[in-house]
């Protein structure tokens, strides 16, 4: 009986987890939407989303018992820093992306960075690039063509397409860097990460701002301060605190769900038309990104 009710906790305890992340990647999907709906600076909005999370973060923080370990903060500064810097700046890109290409397409081309990962942990972490990564990576760049629609309309629309893989490539660098930062807890990190990107992107907004033009109205207000409350520090609180009790390659898949979620939203929502070569793409960009997170059953292959 007490093996059985200890089953039921631990599958009771899953379950909740990998709701929390697939609450998390549902957010994430609509962030696109409320970008299109803010008429700020996409760096602006950057400086805010950052700055809020990291007070809201910071007030979590407090109601967490458990105490800072400042010797590994300080071990992990330098790395830390320049994983927010990236981060502030990874933002600006994805938001200009939006701008300039449809929702979908922008979050898919978004999703190429595992794919990136991959090919930079070839050179930076001197792992083996295997047959199945190998097919991975060719997969999701013939499935980047079908979507950036240069085989339809030429190279007019791709400038969208260019800034939403730019922003995939500073968070491939994130995901290596963040590889190499050991014994910060990850509310610590993410912290440290959201105030870096803040700070970082203070000075880009001043400079490039036009102050004289900027009109403060109620609504895009309030929908900048939910880009820090309910679409940036609510999905890292609920990944954080439910990471830990869902097998890594369970919310690697989970983690798909937010370029669903962001092409239903460009198709249902917004009305943005969607070709049969982009849904083409589409399919093979997130199903070679899911293939390249799931480790082989096969002994003898790294994943």
């Amino acid at each position: 009986m007490e093996d059985n009710s200890g089953n039921r906790e631990s599958n009771s305890s899953l379950t909740a987890a990998s709701l929390k992340i697939i609450a998390t990647m549902v957010i994430f999907g609509l962030i696109g939407l409320v970008r299109r709906s803010i008429p700020y600076s996409s760096s602006m909005l950057a400086f805010f989303r950052g700055t809020i999370a990291t007070v809201i973060l910071i007030l979590l923080r407090l109601f967490n018992l458990k105490g800072v370990d400042r010797a590994a903060i300080r071990c992990n500064l330098l790395p830390l820093v320049i994983s927010g810097i990236m981060i502030g700046f990874n933002w600006i890109l994805l938001f200009e992306a939006y701008r300039f290409t449809t929702i979908a397409v922008a979050t898919i081309s978004y999703y190429m960075a595992p794919i990136f990962t991959i090919i930079a942990s070839i050179f930076i972490l001197k792992e083996r690039l295997t047959v199945r990564k190998a097919i991975c990576v060719a997969t999701a760049l013939a499935g980047m063509v079908f979507v950036s629609g240069v085989l339809e309309t030429g190279i007019s629309g791709i400038k969208g397409v260019l800034l939403s893989m730019g922003a995939a490539l500073l968070y491939s660098g994130d995901v290596i860097i963040n590889k190499k930062i050991k014994g910060v807890q990850g509310i610590d990190r993410t912290i440290i990460q959201m105030g870096a990107a803040a700070i970082s992107v203070l000075p880009y907004w001043l400079i490039n701002e036009d102050f004289s033009t900027m009109e403060l109205a109620v609504t895009p207000v309030l929908l900048v301060l939910a880009s820090g409350i309910i679409f940036t520090a609510l999905p890292y609180s609920l990944y954080f605190s439910a990471i830990q009790k869902v097998p890594a390659q369970t919310a690697a898949i989970l983690s798909y769900i937010d370029p669903v979620v962001a092409v239903l939203v460009s198709a249902l929502v917004l009305k943005e038309s969607i070709s049969a070569l982009t849904m083409l793409g589409t399919v093979m960009v997130i199903a070679a990104a899911v293939a390249s997170e799931i480790s082989p059953h096969r002994t003898g292959e790294s994943s």
